[in-house]
């Protein structure tokens, strides 16, 4: 079994174009294991989380890991709509397992922590990413960092972020939805 981790930005744009490169991310892992059942590790966040759970579940056999940052009814009230809270509890009810992270004393170290089981539990990691710092402790940048620090597998799907502070997606233009393979 390949175990796929997830992270990345939640407000995205131009998803066919971040669907694509997904799956030619996701080919590529195929072809680099032959055979094998793929396991995505993702916590289910908005976005780049639930885009890649979505994408690996289509196919046969596979199977999703969910390391829960936060308890179920407090971590739902981040998602911005019923449409979002509905589309979470129907992937983590797909879940073949659940992972509580312990208690943090804040939600940006909840997050970190979270993050962090993603990055020790994936063989690679799939990330879709402007390429820029991150907005927040634990954010992509950072985790992504950890990985290359880690010589991790590494599906770099590029993709705009959102103004810091705002809900707008941002777009990388012909950049968007790109591939970019470290460490295959």
């Amino acid at each position: 079994m390949i175990r796929i981790g997830v992270t990345g930005h939640r407000i995205l744009a131009e998803r066919d174009k971040i669907d694509r490169g997904v799956d030619e991310a996701l080919g590529r892992v195929e072809q680099l294991f032959p055979g094998e059942i793929l396991m995505v590790v993702s916590a289910l966040a908005e976005g780049a989380d639930r885009i890649v759970a979505w994408r690996v579940l289509a196919r046969p056999g596979a199977c999703l890991v969910v390391p829960l940052p936060l308890d179920e009814s407090d971590y739902i009230r981040d998602f911005a709509s019923e449409e979002s809270r509905s589309e979470f509890s129907i992937l983590l009810e797909r879940a073949s397992r659940i992972e509580r992270m312990p208690p943090a004393p804040a939600r940006d170290q909840a997050y970190e922590a979270a993050g962090e089981y993603v990055l020790n539990n994936s063989d690679v990691l799939l990330t879709i990413w402007d390429g820029q710092p991150a907005q927040g402790l634990g954010g992509t940048a950072d985790i992504v960092s950890r990985a290359r620090k880690q010589k991790l597998r590494i599906a770099w799907v590029h993709a705009g972020n959102r103004e810091p502070g705002a809900n707008q997606p941002t777009t990388l233009g012909n950049e968007q939805g790109q591939v970019t393979f470290e460490n295959f």
